[in-house]
């Protein structure tokens, strides 16, 4: 980089750290810190966390070049994590045996701060930020999530931003491959501001499916006298997407390939803005307030001609067309249904941690509240054209949450052991109004204790045992919760809450040098459990009913700063039952093939996430990566063979929405090189390098994973 282009990059840092900078503040005043949130920070305080919890770090995101969130979650021992457009934007995210759909049973943070636009009301992830925003990842599962929540039924996955620079730099990144991928980044920062720009695009996995993404943050930190400092951030995002909801059927798969997909005419357009902030107050080293502000908005506009392989918006003739494996032409079918959502949340959240002496010991207390809002406005318009942008208004819905929680957890610690009660309390209020002419309205409140007991002892100076049991939460959605239309009054169902009681034993142990193990075992113990059907245009209605997980996680990493190192993530999940047969919410019609002993669907029984790499200190790193998932069934029947179940109908057989999901394996690898006298790592990373087809999911019909993805970059630091 030539002086005066370095020169002009230091004059925009200088005017744009100077927009967010009080001129009270002295030029080179010192940071005290970061303010932000973590669920468990240094990989260190893992000896001292009363649950299982794993950090995924930048070198580890860095080195194997991971493409989508859903990549590197897979990283995480007791995390199921399924692709469905390519990018990772629609996450589903299942830990622990839970249904992944739409990664309704996680709680997703970002520094602490909801990362769901609706985390109360509305808990499908239609948005997720690019995986380049990200410097780490946090996973914690047991009895500490208590802390966070609203849903503490699964864990708790925080994802840590960088910290701005105090000294003058950045980066700038290039990359590209097949499948039309092509990702650009620019980061520029100082005196304790960051801007960070990332553009990303890539066809899916199947035909007509193509994303644009636009990721735009800024993050601006200051300390204010000598005990106080805030972090202020602002987000925008946008994607662009050719993308269908409805998978393909059993004839389609098996007459035109895994990539098949007529529906060219579906659009999928969001965009989301965010402000944050964090501010924290030190009274002294062992007493410290930490309060978050934070508001976003975030709209989507999902038009398209189906949503399922049974659905009949497009007219009987060419439902039956698709379901005998006959090429349709979505040109000819005059209709689209515009799902058209715009979401509102704010709120605050202080935090207080106090380190203090009482009853002879040594205790660590963290206690705080949220009050937490909402604002849903839900409209569908039906169109006359493949095309059309108007049409008749088949919806117009305000769903409104209030939320207020409260929550504490003391830990005493008596020398090598310490003990960590905990109490979450949530109380959440919803109203649903239907807006068209005639419509009604309605309310319903739900309040909710959920108690935790977690401790750890340190068995030996590396080795520590970890136990708890909590209990789990996840609050309904409005429209699941109350059910408005046009007459004099709504109605309500009794869905309720989900709970659990969820119990875990592990231990973590460095027994030599290089070499971290973890090994936790698990059993969480379901009242009740809502089955997703309804999310996701699928056609299972929702459902409830009495479950059981149990299994072992096991996550170990061996090697030092250069030479041969490895990591693996394994998960056995021997039961994931349905302890009673499930039944529809609404009405209390048995779920078709459900019964008591069957296997949940989407709960595979073995995962794997193995590789091995090697390092030098000159800066060549390159490593290989294994990734398994075992077979399971997509469907409460146990379903093996679709064609041949005798419990189905004709066109559900051919759907491609039920059976058995075979197991299957992919390779990754990436090879990077640092240069060190020009700041630059290039790299070159394959993922699927067999090529192999594979189904991932059959919700709506069958959707397979991502085919070989060949991706070349470099990145200068600067």
């Amino acid at each position: 980089m030539s002086s005066a282009t370095r020169q002009r990059l230091r004059s925009l840092a200088a005017v744009l750290a100077a927009v967010v900078t009080p001129p009270t503040l002295a030029e080179n005043e010192a940071l005290l810190s970061s303010p932000r949130v973590d669920i468990i920070g240094n990989k260190e305080n893992l000896e001292r966390i009363p649950g299982s919890g794993y950090v995924l770090d930048k070198e580890t995101l860095e080195s194997s070049r991971v493409f989508t969130t859903n990549e590197a979650l897979r990283k995480v021992p007791g995390v199921n994590v399924r692709d469905e457009e390519g990018l990772g934007l629609r996450p589903n995210i299942g830990i622990r045996g839970l249904n992944p759909t739409r990664s309704t049973k996680v709680t997703l943070l970002e520094d602490g701060l909801p990362l769901a636009y609706a985390p109360y009301g509305d808990n499908a992830s239609y948005y997720h930020p690019p995986i380049e925003r990200f410097d780490s990842i946090e996973v914690l599962k047991g009895a500490g999530q208590i802390l966070y929540g609203p849903q503490t039924i699964g864990g708790v996955i925080n994802y840590i931003t960088p910290a701005p620079p105090q000294e003058f730099g950045g980066l700038i990144g290039l990359s590209g491959g097949n499948n039309d991928y092509l990702s650009g980044r620019v980061r520029i920062g100082g005196a304790g501001f960051m801007l960070d720009y990332i553009y990303k695009q890539s066809d899916g996995a199947r035909e007509n499916v193509h994303t644009q993404v636009n990721d735009l943050n800024a993050k601006k930190v200051m300390q204010i006298g000598e005990q106080q400092a805030i972090t202020l951030r602002a987000n925008y995002f946008t994607e662009e997407s050719q993308v269908t909801y409805s998978g393909a059927t059993e004839a389609e798969y098996r007459n035109f390939g895994a990539r098949y997909n007529p529906f060219k005419n579906d659009f999928f357009d969001s965009r989301r803005f965010g402000l944050s902030a964090t501010h924290e107050y030190a009274f002294n080293k062992d007493v410290v307030l930490l309060t978050n502000f934070y508001g976003s908005t975030f709209s989507r506009d999902w038009w398209r001609q189906s949503s399922n392989t049974l659905d009949s918006q497009c007219g009987g003739t060419f439902t039956q067309n698709r379901l005998n494996g006959v090429a349709v032409n979505v040109d000819s079918c005059n209709s689209v249904q515009g799902r058209l959502r715009d979401y509102y949340s704010f709120g605050m959240e202080p935090r207080l941690h106090v380190n203090w002496n009482g009853f002879g010991i040594a205790n660590e207390l963290d206690v705080g509240v949220r009050a937490h809002f909402e604002n849903q406005e839900r409209l569908q318009i039906n169109g006359t054209s493949p095309t059309a942008r108007t049409g008749t208004v088949a919806e117009d819905n305000m769903r409104e949450t209030s939320a207020y929680s409260a929550f504490v957890m003391n830990k005493f610690i008596f020398g090598a052991l310490a003990i960590a009660p905990g109490l979450r309390y949530e109380y959440i209020e919803n109203k649903r109004t239907d807006r068209r002419a005639g419509g009604n309205s309605g309310t319903d409140d739900l309040s909710q204790l959920i108690p935790s007991l977690g401790g750890t002892y340190q068995l030996l100076e590396q080795t520590t045992l970890f136990a708890g049991v909590h209990r789990g939460f996840a609050p309904p959605r409005v429209e699941d919760q109350i059910s408005t239309g046009i007459g004099p009054v709504a109605t309500y169902t009794n869905v309720g809450a989900e709970k659990s009681w969820n119990y875990e034993l592990g231990v973590r142990t460095t027994p030599i040098q290089g070499l971290n193990v973890q090994a936790t075992a698990f059993r969480n113990d379901f009242d009740r459990l809502i089955a997703v059907g309804s999310i996701a245009g699928g056609t299972t209605p929702l459902s409830q009913g009495e479950a059981l997980f149990q299994g072992l996680e096991l996550a170990g990493r061996i090697g030092a700063a250069s030479g041969v190192y490895s990591n693996i993530a394994l998960t056995w999940l021997p039961i994931a039952e349905q302890t009673t047969a499930f039944t529809q919410v609404a009405g209390g019609a048995a779920i078709l093939g459900s019964r008591t002993g069957n296997r949940l669907p989407y709960a595979p029984k073995h995962q794997a996430t193995a590789s091995l790499g090697y390092m030098t200190a000159s800066g060549f790193d390159v490593n290989v990566e294994a990734v398994y998932v075992g077979e399971q069934f997509s469907d409460f029947a146990n379903i093996d063979n679709a064609a041949g179940s005798g419990l189905l109908t004709s066109d559900q057989q051919r759907s491609g929405q039920y059976g058995v999901i075979d197991s299957y394996t992919v390779f990754n690898a990436a090879i990077n090189y640092r240069i060190k006298q020009y700041s630059t790592t290039v790299f070159l990373a394959v993922k699927n390098i067999a090529d192999d087809v594979y189904i991932v999911d059959r919700t709506r019909g069958i959707l397979p994973g991502m085919p070989r993805l060949i991706q070349a970059g470099l990145r200068y630091d600067f």
